[in-house]
Protein backbone atom coordinates (compact mmCIF):
# COMPACT_ATOMS: atom_id res chain seq x y z
CA UNK A 1 0.00 0.00 0.00
CA UNK A 2 1.20 3.35 -0.72
CA UNK A 3 2.18 5.04 1.97
CA UNK A 4 1.08 8.26 1.29
CA UNK A 5 -2.32 7.01 3.08
CA UNK A 6 -0.20 6.94 6.13
CA UNK A 7 0.86 10.71 5.69
CA UNK A 8 -2.88 11.30 4.65
CA UNK A 9 -4.48 9.81 7.23
CA UNK A 10 -2.15 11.55 10.06
CA UNK A 11 -3.11 14.56 9.26
CA UNK A 12 -7.00 13.99 8.84
CA UNK A 13 -6.73 12.53 12.12
CA UNK A 14 -4.98 15.69 13.31
CA UNK A 15 -7.88 18.12 11.69
CA UNK A 16 -10.81 15.70 13.31
CA UNK A 17 -8.91 16.25 16.86
CA UNK A 18 -8.39 20.00 16.15
CA UNK A 19 -12.05 20.62 14.92
CA UNK A 20 -13.19 18.95 18.78
CA UNK A 21 -11.24 21.58 20.11
CA UNK A 22 -12.87 24.54 17.92
CA UNK A 23 -15.86 22.94 18.37
CA UNK A 24 -16.10 22.54 22.23
CA UNK A 25 -14.74 26.56 22.38
CA UNK A 26 -17.68 27.49 20.08
CA UNK A 27 -19.93 25.64 22.45
CA UNK A 28 -18.65 27.79 25.30
CA UNK A 29 -18.43 31.31 24.13
CA UNK A 30 -21.33 32.48 26.31
CA UNK A 31 -20.12 30.39 29.22
CA UNK A 32 -19.03 32.48 32.17
CA UNK A 33 -15.19 32.76 32.83
CA UNK A 34 -14.53 30.25 30.02
CA UNK A 35 -10.60 29.92 29.14
CA UNK A 36 -10.55 28.72 25.19
CA UNK A 37 -8.34 25.47 24.77
CA UNK A 38 -5.52 25.42 22.33
CA UNK A 39 -4.17 23.43 19.62
CA UNK A 40 -1.26 22.76 17.51
CA UNK A 41 0.60 20.49 15.58
CA UNK A 42 4.30 19.46 14.29
CA UNK A 43 5.05 18.22 11.19
CA UNK A 44 7.93 15.17 11.65
CA UNK A 45 9.15 13.90 8.85
CA UNK A 46 8.59 9.78 7.87
CA UNK A 47 11.83 7.73 8.91
CA UNK A 48 12.88 4.43 7.31
CA UNK A 49 12.07 3.30 3.55
CA UNK A 50 9.33 5.91 3.46
CA UNK A 51 11.92 9.10 3.67
CA UNK A 52 11.07 11.50 1.28
CA UNK A 53 12.26 14.65 1.80
CA UNK A 54 8.06 16.02 1.31
CA UNK A 55 6.52 13.38 3.09
CA UNK A 56 5.97 13.71 6.61
CA UNK A 57 2.98 13.33 8.85
CA UNK A 58 1.24 15.43 12.08
CA UNK A 59 1.47 15.06 15.41
CA UNK A 60 -0.53 16.69 17.40
CA UNK A 61 0.58 18.66 20.30
CA UNK A 62 -1.57 20.19 23.32
CA UNK A 63 0.01 24.26 23.92
CA UNK A 64 -2.85 24.50 27.04
CA UNK A 65 -5.19 26.70 27.15
CA UNK A 66 -5.82 30.56 26.34
CA UNK A 67 -5.59 32.40 29.98
CA UNK A 68 -6.14 36.12 28.43
CA UNK A 69 -9.15 38.67 30.07
CA UNK A 70 -12.30 38.15 29.04
CA UNK A 71 -14.78 40.63 28.69
CA UNK A 72 -16.18 42.20 32.19
CA UNK A 73 -20.20 42.82 32.49
CA UNK A 74 -21.41 44.69 35.47
CA UNK A 75 -24.94 42.63 36.30
CA UNK A 76 -25.80 44.39 39.65
CA UNK A 77 -26.27 41.10 41.37
CA UNK A 78 -24.63 40.73 44.94
CA UNK A 79 -23.11 36.94 44.54
CA UNK A 80 -21.53 38.03 40.79
CA UNK A 81 -17.91 38.30 40.99
CA UNK A 82 -15.38 38.71 38.55
CA UNK A 83 -12.10 38.20 39.29
CA UNK A 84 -9.43 40.96 38.19
CA UNK A 85 -6.27 40.47 36.70
CA UNK A 86 -4.53 37.19 37.39
CA UNK A 87 -6.62 36.45 40.36
CA UNK A 88 -8.58 32.65 40.40
CA UNK A 89 -11.03 31.34 42.77
CA UNK A 90 -10.65 28.51 44.50
CA UNK A 91 -13.33 25.64 44.71
CA UNK A 92 -13.37 21.76 45.80
CA UNK A 93 -13.72 19.28 42.83
CA UNK A 94 -16.02 16.23 43.30
CA UNK A 95 -13.18 14.10 44.37
CA UNK A 96 -12.67 16.62 47.31
CA UNK A 97 -9.15 18.41 45.79
CA UNK A 98 -8.95 22.04 45.45
CA UNK A 99 -9.08 23.45 41.99
CA UNK A 100 -9.32 26.87 40.54
CA UNK A 101 -11.90 28.49 38.13
CA UNK A 102 -12.81 32.06 36.56
CA UNK A 103 -16.61 31.41 37.20
CA UNK A 104 -17.91 34.03 39.85
CA UNK A 105 -21.72 33.23 39.02
CA UNK A 106 -22.40 32.08 42.47
CA UNK A 107 -25.32 30.79 44.09
CA UNK A 108 -26.27 29.08 47.81
CA UNK A 109 -27.96 25.95 48.46
CA UNK A 110 -30.36 24.46 50.64
CA UNK A 111 -27.77 24.47 53.27
CA UNK A 112 -26.65 27.41 52.70
CA UNK A 113 -23.32 26.43 51.33
CA UNK A 114 -21.45 28.92 48.45
CA UNK A 115 -21.61 27.13 45.17
CA UNK A 116 -19.83 27.64 42.12
CA UNK A 117 -21.53 25.74 39.60
CA UNK A 118 -22.64 22.78 42.19
CA UNK A 119 -18.99 22.93 43.28
CA UNK A 120 -18.25 24.56 47.29
CA UNK A 121 -16.25 27.57 47.07
CA UNK A 122 -13.23 27.17 49.70
CA UNK A 123 -12.42 29.31 52.08
CA UNK A 124 -10.47 30.01 54.98
CA UNK A 125 -11.50 27.27 56.18
CA UNK A 126 -13.07 25.05 53.88
CA UNK A 127 -15.99 25.58 52.03
CA UNK A 128 -17.79 28.50 52.93
CA UNK A 129 -22.02 28.53 54.61
CA UNK A 130 -23.81 31.18 54.81
CA UNK A 131 -26.88 31.90 56.74
CA UNK A 132 -29.96 31.02 55.52
CA UNK A 133 -32.41 34.53 54.11
CA UNK A 134 -29.28 36.65 54.73
CA UNK A 135 -28.54 39.73 52.71
CA UNK A 136 -25.23 39.20 51.54
CA UNK A 137 -22.21 41.29 49.99
CA UNK A 138 -18.94 40.37 48.73
CA UNK A 139 -15.91 43.17 49.08
CA UNK A 140 -13.18 43.54 46.69
CA UNK A 141 -10.84 41.17 48.61
CA UNK A 142 -13.22 38.32 48.72
CA UNK A 143 -14.50 38.76 52.09
CA UNK A 144 -18.22 37.50 52.61
CA UNK A 145 -20.49 39.95 55.05
CA UNK A 146 -23.95 38.62 55.83
CA UNK A 147 -27.09 40.57 57.38
CA UNK A 148 -28.77 37.97 59.24
CA UNK A 149 -32.87 37.82 57.87
CA UNK A 150 -35.22 40.12 60.02
CA UNK A 151 -32.12 42.42 61.80
CA UNK A 152 -30.71 45.53 60.84
CA UNK A 153 -27.55 46.73 59.11
CA UNK A 154 -25.82 46.72 62.63
CA UNK A 155 -25.76 42.96 62.61
CA UNK A 156 -23.38 42.80 59.65
CA UNK A 157 -21.24 39.87 60.40
CA UNK A 158 -18.15 38.46 58.35
CA UNK A 159 -19.14 34.39 57.18
CA UNK A 160 -16.29 33.77 55.20
CA UNK A 161 -13.54 34.78 52.56
CA UNK A 162 -12.88 33.41 49.51
CA UNK A 163 -9.62 32.00 49.00
CA UNK A 164 -8.19 34.17 46.04
CA UNK A 165 -4.53 32.83 44.38
CA UNK A 166 -2.33 33.81 41.31
CA UNK A 167 -0.61 31.68 40.09
CA UNK A 168 2.36 31.89 37.63
CA UNK A 169 2.13 31.74 33.84
CA UNK A 170 1.28 28.75 32.83
CA UNK A 171 1.19 26.86 36.06
CA UNK A 172 -2.27 25.66 35.90
CA UNK A 173 -3.83 22.57 33.73
CA UNK A 174 -6.79 22.27 32.47
CA UNK A 175 -9.14 19.11 33.76
CA UNK A 176 -11.61 16.89 32.03
CA UNK A 177 -14.08 18.62 34.38
CA UNK A 178 -13.33 22.01 32.90
CA UNK A 179 -11.89 23.13 36.30
CA UNK A 180 -7.90 23.80 36.72
CA UNK A 181 -5.37 22.28 38.87
CA UNK A 182 -2.13 23.63 40.31
CA UNK A 183 0.72 21.01 39.23
CA UNK A 184 1.39 17.87 41.95
CA UNK A 185 3.37 18.34 44.35
CA UNK A 186 6.83 16.60 45.73
CA UNK A 187 4.86 13.23 46.65
CA UNK A 188 3.03 13.26 43.83
CA UNK A 189 -0.45 14.74 45.14
CA UNK A 190 -2.35 17.71 43.81
CA UNK A 191 -1.16 20.61 44.67
CA UNK A 192 -3.05 23.59 46.44
CA UNK A 193 -2.12 27.74 45.73
CA UNK A 194 -1.14 29.51 48.47
CA UNK A 195 -3.89 32.44 49.24
CA UNK A 196 -2.88 35.98 47.76
CA UNK A 197 -4.04 38.74 49.76
CA UNK A 198 -3.68 41.04 47.30
CA UNK A 199 -5.86 39.50 44.82
CA UNK A 200 -8.98 41.14 44.03
CA UNK A 201 -12.51 40.79 42.73
CA UNK A 202 -15.28 42.89 41.25
CA UNK A 203 -18.76 42.28 42.86
CA UNK A 204 -21.79 42.51 41.02
CA UNK A 205 -20.03 41.49 37.95
CA UNK A 206 -19.08 38.82 35.73
CA UNK A 207 -16.31 37.76 33.32
CA UNK A 208 -17.49 36.18 30.24
CA UNK A 209 -15.40 33.47 28.06
CA UNK A 210 -12.61 34.71 26.10
CA UNK A 211 -13.39 32.67 22.72
CA UNK A 212 -14.37 34.73 19.92
CA UNK A 213 -17.29 33.49 17.93
CA UNK A 214 -15.74 34.98 15.02
CA UNK A 215 -12.32 33.42 14.90
CA UNK A 216 -13.75 30.23 16.16
CA UNK A 217 -15.91 29.81 12.70
CA UNK A 218 -13.42 30.65 10.78
CA UNK A 219 -11.19 28.19 12.15
CA UNK A 220 -13.90 25.34 11.85
CA UNK A 221 -14.10 26.20 8.24
CA UNK A 222 -10.48 26.11 7.66
CA UNK A 223 -9.91 22.88 9.67
CA UNK A 224 -12.89 21.65 7.58
CA UNK A 225 -11.17 22.59 4.35
CA UNK A 226 -8.04 20.82 5.50
CA UNK A 227 -9.68 17.83 6.73
CA UNK A 228 -11.40 17.64 2.93
CA UNK A 229 -8.13 18.03 1.74
CA UNK A 230 -6.62 15.24 3.56
CA UNK A 231 -9.51 13.18 2.21
CA UNK A 232 -9.25 13.76 -1.13
CA UNK A 233 -5.32 12.22 -0.81
CA UNK A 234 -7.03 9.32 0.18
CA UNK A 235 -8.87 9.04 -2.81
CA UNK A 236 -6.34 9.73 -5.02
CA UNK A 237 -4.11 6.62 -3.39
CA UNK A 238 -6.87 4.50 -3.58
CA UNK A 239 -7.41 5.49 -7.72
CA UNK A 240 -3.77 4.92 -7.57
CA UNK A 241 -3.75 1.66 -6.19
CA UNK A 242 -6.68 0.42 -8.52
CA UNK A 243 -4.83 1.81 -11.75
CA UNK A 244 -1.66 0.00 -10.94
CA UNK A 245 -3.54 -3.06 -10.45
CA UNK A 246 -5.40 -2.89 -13.42
CA UNK A 247 -2.34 -2.87 -15.20
CA UNK A 248 -0.40 -5.81 -13.33
CA UNK A 249 -3.30 -7.97 -13.99
CA UNK A 250 -3.25 -6.65 -17.96
CA UNK A 251 0.78 -7.28 -18.11
CA UNK A 252 -0.25 -10.72 -16.05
Amino acid sequence: MDRMLYTAMSGAKNSMDQQSIVSNNLSNVSTTGFRAQLQAARSVPVQGEALLATRTSAVTTTPGSDFSQGPVEFTGRTLDVAMQDDAWMAVQADDGTETYTRRGDLQIDSDGVLLSVGRPVIGEGGPIAIPQGAQVSIGADGTISAIPEGVGPEALVEVGRIKLVTPEAGALTRGEDGLFRAPLNAEGGQGVLPADENAKLVSGALEGSNVSAVDAMVSMIDVARRYDMQMKVLSTADENAQRANGILSIQG
